[in-house]
């Protein structure tokens, strides 16, 4: 039953086009040209900052992706794409985020995707933003101090699957993002084994500012999905909420381009140093306590009492009345919610962790 949901979940979640829209040649100097199937063109006329690549992940497939270089750029971004899309559709737009943005940007093509062999499935995409992290390392020297990722839609579960691996990582872009597969089709107050992307559990270990863009009219990924992972980002940078703002039209919103330029110039601004003293101050995974009440197993996630995003404030901080149990923890995520089901049946705490309300 387990792996039956788990194959719909993925079904769900995957429509790469058909026909893909671009085809990959090679030329004469051995580098490869992206040509449009609609025109038979190439897909970039003289434009000598893309480069068109192959890459080979550990899971034996071929992925495309395009790198686009900027002279000005001192930040890279990773760029994984919604679930209906492929590079020769977001062409444009890497162009114009990588010139309005200042900034040096990859995207690739999952596999099953555009030119990429293969067939689109939840680890074959871990196993490609791998190799594509692992190209720019080798090949253009980007460390994860100089890397945002990005996600949007779907392409926030192989983002946060990465980010949740680099501890210095730069920043984290997420747009339209998804709790996890299952919670997009239907609503799910707890997360099964076969569920696929569970974002909700990978985003609490991402160490770096998290910027979550989504629109307030989402019909496809409803907005409830970006409020929670805000909520449960441990450095949450402030959010962009666009008012009326579907799934696929946000970028023609121009707060959609201003915002994320504000948050690439203060990833720019915030030196390495900064970033792992704020690292070191951050209570680690390995660090954490469990409650020891026995009915109280899941993991305590702090937040900083002393931010003034945080959402928890102090006086919705109680201190859990088992004896045994010596560590408070958030109320509930919604300090207005009165209808909370995850009390400790022991202790009578809430456990935020669990807790199911929104």
């Amino acid at each position: 039953m387990g792996c039956f949901v788990s194959q719909l979940a993925a079904k769900f979640a995957f429509f790469p086009p058909s026909p893909p829209t671009y085809q990959i040649k090679k030329r004469e100097d051995g580098t490869l040209v992206a040509i449009s199937t609609s025109s038979s063109r190439p897909l970039a006329v003289d434009d000598s900052s893309l480069e068109v690549l192959s890459i080979r992940t550990k899971r034996g497939n071929k992925i495309v992706a395009f790198y686009f270089r900027n002279s000005y750029a001192r930040l890279t971004v990773l760029y994984s794409h919604g679930n209906a899309a492929d590079l020769g559709q977001l062409y444009d737009l890497y162009v114009q985020l990588k010139a309005n943005l200042r900034v040096n940007l990859i995207g690739y093509d999952y596999s099953g995707y555009g030119a990429s062999t293969g067939k689109p499935s939840e680890y074959n995409t871990y196993a490609d933003i791998e190799a594509v992290y692992e190209c720019l390392q080798t090949e253009y020297g980007v460390s994860q101090e100089d890397l945002i990722l990005y996600g949007q839609s779907v392409g926030s579960g192989p983002t946060l699957h990465l980010a949740a691996k680099l501890p210095r990582l730069r920043g984290v872009v997420l747009h339209s993002a998804i709790l996890s597969g299952l919670r997009v089709l239907c609503h799910v107050k707890f997360t099964f084994c076969c569920d696929i992307y569970k974002n909700l559990k990978k985003i609490r270990k991402v160490k770096c500012p998290v910027l979550v863009i989504h629109g307030t009219d989402d019909d496809v990924v409803s907005w409830v999905h970006g409020k929670g992972l805000w909520k449960m980002a441990r450095e949450p940078f402030e959010p962009l909420w666009i008012k009326g703002g579907g799934h696929c039209n946000l970028e023609l919103y121009s707060d959609y381009v201003r915002h994320l330029f504000r948050f690439v110039k203060e990833m720019e601004s915030m030196t390495t140093q900064l970033r792992l003293s704020k690292n070191r101050q951050a209570p680690s995974s390995e660090g954490r306590s469990k409650c020891s009440c026995l009915k109280c197993p899941k993991m305590i996630y702090w937040k900083n009492p002393n931010c003034q995003k945080c959402l928890l404030s102090m006086k919705n901080w109680l201190k859990c009345r088992y004896p045994k149990c010596t560590i408070s923890r958030p109320a509930c995520f919604e300090p207005s919610c009165t209808s909370c089901s995850c009390r400790c049946r022991i202790c009578s705490c809430l456990c935020a962790a669990k807790c199911s309300c929104w």
